[in-house]
């Protein structure tokens, strides 16, 4: 919203670059990172690659729908095996510090509030990035000619639910300030995987009870946190 020409640089300008570096050299197999995000509007859950995604809510999700759009185009004129994921709420060790559960965390151990949008009436799809990165491999492995997979983890989970994880694993209570629904933001993701599944084999096993504690373990060890 702030700055929006940042997402036109990478992800359009940046994405059609790499289109036309594979144009030149042609990978065995170009993967594209897309996310559940492109869904917009539609309330018609679990959410599943056959229904339209012409109501972006934020204007990175539209730029996130013109990759998949311009990909798909390299990959039928130019013979380029494609595989696009719309990834779902990605979390575990290593992940993005602008992620929800890794600022939570953070700011639950220096005694900070945390922002809880839409008055915490919000859910996710929270995918481990193990079951991400068997999905990624499986695809690399199929080498389809050009296909868009969800990765999920095929439930919706409430997002007060994963806050009580994250106390519970740190012992320590979040000082919650809620908030109205923050722009651009949709208030739930559900991914169907029965595509994934049935071509990719793919079969998530690592829910949020097993999943939050990895990730605090990894933070805690990560940041020296006794």
């Amino acid at each position: 919203i702030q700055n929006p020409i940042s997402y036109v640089d990478s992800n359009l300008i940046g994405t059609f670059h790499i289109l036309e570096m594979s144009r030149k050299h042609k990978p065995d197999h170009l993967l594209i990172a897309s996310t559940s995000s492109v869904y917009g509007s539609n309330k018609d859950t679990p959410l599943d690659e056959n229904q339209k995604c012409d109501t972006q809510m934020s204007f990175y999700a539209a730029t996130k729908k013109s990759n998949e759009a311009m990909a798909h185009s390299y990959s039928h004129l130019f013979n380029i095996p494609t595989t696009i994921f719309r990834f779902f709420t990605v979390y575990g060790p290593w992940g993005r510090p602008d992620m929800a559960l890794f600022k939570f965390t953070k700011s639950i151990l220096a005694d900070k509030p945390i922002n809880v949008f839409n008055n915490g009436n919000m859910k996710r799809d929270f995918t481990y990035i193990n079951d991400i990165i068997a999905g990624i491999r499986s695809a690399m492995d199929k080498n389809y000619k050009c296909e868009i997979f969800n990765l999920g983890n095929n439930e919706s989970e409430k997002l007060m639910d994963m806050i009580a994880i994250i106390e519970n694993e740190l012992n320590r209570k979040a000082k919650i300030e809620f908030q109205s629904m923050q722009l651009g933001d949709v208030q739930e993701s559900f991914a169907s995987i029965d595509k994934s599944s049935s071509m990719l084999d793919f079969n998530p096993s690592v829910d949020i009870q097993a999943g939050i504690p990895n990730l605090i373990k990894w933070f805690k060890d990560y940041y020296e946190i006794l």
